[in-house]
């Protein structure tokens, strides 16, 4: 899958959420679009990189440390 047809499912993605809002106007969506593709991004990533946080912090181009951070919030660490 390309970049092109990543953003292209996020677009239908917001296009559906936008419908189902039925004109309602949303709070705080680039939050909740953040942590909606941040936790199964760190998710594949990880299980990509054998659970090795430097190796997936290097391939995301973060510190190791904000990797950590971010597995904490997502509850993604046991």
């Amino acid at each position: 899958m390309s970049k092109k047809q990543i953003e292209e499912c996020v677009r239908i993605s917001l296009e559906g959420y936008f419908k189902d809002l039925r004109g309602t106007e949303p709070d705080g969506l680039y939050d909740m679009m953040v942590k909606v593709v941040e936790k199964p991004l760190l998710e594949v990533v990880m299980h990509k990189a054998d659970n090795n946080q430097s190796k997936a912090a290097e391939w995301l181009g973060l510190n190791r440390n904000t990797l950590r951070k971010k597995l904490v919030e997502h509850k993604l660490l046991k």
